[in-house]
């Protein structure tokens, strides 16, 4: 708590000094550090790869008796809602007019080549390279929690194998506070996206003024929102408002397929599948350091940023609520099915505005470089027919699917500023509270202060520390799984005879039944029954 307020502080009471603080350690990271973002991303990516073709993809996180908590429907509404939040509709409509008006690799702003790149970008930013960032500290933590069944939910737990038992002391310490603070700069980030285009909407609807006043009674409504869904915890809340996400999703997809532009949404993302397929190497790696345009600065090194920032929060929900998946069905949930809902969501919404602009039904490209980004929104909203049904649905969904996101972030840090959290176990119900109550006081104070555009640049400056913690989780997640392995070597059937396989369950050992850590510094897990 001392540690949010002291970093938020300065935004509060000195913005501007805060602001040109945090923008000129941007401006350093990006320019001379944008290629470790680009490397780090590559390289989860490529383990991931070698993770869901290898055979550690079969091992489960938990006994091999254990069954899914949740079905699989729902798992993937958990995954996918907690993940992506308001940011996804956000930057859903109007990210592919940023492309088309200032373009990569040189090209012609608004011309034919910028338009299908400017479809095609998003797909790359929100897909399976980004949702590898993700899904590494979900494994690590989902096997430290689910099998090695430590009673803590703490980033510092996934890089116990490799740095032992110096998790427990100043090293631990010190990764859990880099969590916090990437928490704030990731949930400061999509509050910055989100509330704006919703105090607009509603500015627009009611006739009101979008003033900071509205800014802070629409914070009100999402704390209400997300905090009784937290109060209510992880069956009960979180679960019934994912579900209720993806049926409003559903809903507004079809409406749009219907009365849109639906060849060319389909076209157009055909399209872009078959582009990103054959550049995805290009896109991966694309630094221009001759043409110094910094395109990659400003959008790929911010987006991994971002998503870094995250990492480590959505790893821990998804950690929680993956008992009994394997390996191989946590890379294909989080990499598959969360790059494919956010690619639909670009298709229906960004192809669409694209079309709307190319046709000349919207001036959308010019209302983004006049007015900014929030009235390019709705201008693209305005041009769909029934379009007061569809700027409703639209938002509505940006605000649960915020709500969902910071919902499942009051939870997580609930659980990681736990002592104790046995794995059947939730976080204390006024702890899970407390941080939802937070989460919207820093949110109010810093928007009040006119600070919302530092705190979108934390998710850059806060991510850059998190790179060497994830790069340990990584380590950790790799040697655990080969010691996993060397555990389950399958021996002579006599042997196995004069055992009693309860002796040998990874979940029920002395270290665990005494009360102390089943770990033997290098992160092993106590040997599994054979057979």
């Amino acid at each position: 708590m001392i540690l949010v307020v002291g970093f938020t502080a300065p935004f509060v009471f000195a913005p501007e000094t805060g602001e040109r603080l945090l923008g000129s350690v941007l401006s350093r990271l990006e320019s001379d550090f944008g290629w470790v973002y680009i490397w780090f991303v590559l390289g989860l990516a490529v383990l991931l790869i070698w993770l869901a073709f290898s055979r550690f993809g079969n091992i489960k996180m938990g006994k091999p008796e254990d069954r899914p908590e949740f079905s699989t429907p729902t798992w993937l509404a958990m995954l996918f809602t907690a993940a992506i939040g308001g940011g996804l509709m956000y930057w859903g409509i109007i990210e592919w007019a940023h492309y088309y008006t200032e373009p990569p690799y040189g090209l012609e702003p608004r011309g034919t080549e910028a338009a299908e790149w400017a479809a095609t970008y998003p797909l790359f930013h929100w897909g399976l390279t980004a949702w590898a960032v993700f899904c590494v500290p979900s494994l690590a933590l989902a096997y430290a929690y689910h099998v090695r069944k430590v009673r803590r939910l703490r980033l510092s737990e996934a890089c116990r194998g490799v740095l032992g038992d110096r998790v427990d002391g100043w090293a631990g310490r010190l990764i859990d506070v880099l969590f916090v603070l990437g928490m704030i700069g990731a949930a400061g980030t999509s509050l910055g996206l989100a509330v704006p285009a919703v105090s607009e909407g509603a500015s627009r609807m009611l006739g009101v003024d979008a003033t900071v006043g509205l800014n802070t009674v629409v914070i009100g409504l999402w704390t209400l929102l997300f905090g009784v869904s937290v109060f209510f915890g992880l069956h009960k809340g979180l679960k019934r408002l994912a579900n209720l996400n993806l049926y409003l999703a559903a809903a507004l997809g079809l409406l749009i397929l219907v009365v849109g532009p639906a060849v060319f949404i389909l076209d157009t993302f055909t399209n872009s599948v078959g582009m990103l397929a054959q550049n995805i190497v290009r896109m991966s790696t694309y630094m221009d350091p001759v043409g110094g345009s910094g395109f990659e600065e400003v959008w790929t090194v911010f987006y991994w940023g971002w998503w870094i920032s995250y990492g480590p929060f959505v790893g821990m929900f998804c950690a929680k609520i993956s008992k009994g998946r394997t390996v191989r069905q946590i890379i294909i949930g989080m990499c598959g099915f969360g790059s494919l809902g956010c690619w639909l969501a670009f298709a229906l919404l960004g192809n669409s505005g694209l079309a709307f602009e190319l046709q000349g039904t919207a001036a959308i490209a010019d209302t983004l470089e006049a007015e900014g980004a929030v009235p390019a929104i709705f201008a693209t909203l305005e041009a769909f027919p029934l379009s007061g049904l569809i700027t409703v649905l639209f938002l509505v969904l940006l605000m649960i699917f915020l709500a969902t996101t910071l919902d499942s972030a009051s939870y997580i840090m609930g659980s990681a500023t736990s002592k104790d959290l046995p794995n059947e176990v939730e976080p204390a119900r006024a702890n899970r509270v407390l941080w939802a109550l937070v989460l919207a006081g820093v949110s109010v104070s810093v928007m009040s202060a006119g600070g919302t555009d530092a705190l979108q640049t934390l998710s850059v400056v806060t991510a850059f520390p998190l790179i060497a913690v994830l790069t340990l989780v990584a380590f950790s997640l790799v040697r655990w799984l080969r010691d996993h392995e060397s555990a389950t070597a399958v021996v002579p059937a006599s042997a196995t005879e004069a055992h009693d396989p309860e002796a040998e369950d990874p979940g029920i050992t002395a270290s665990e039944d005494s009360g102390a850590p089943d770990d033997d510094g290098r992160g092993r897990p106590p040997a599994e029954p054979v057979g």
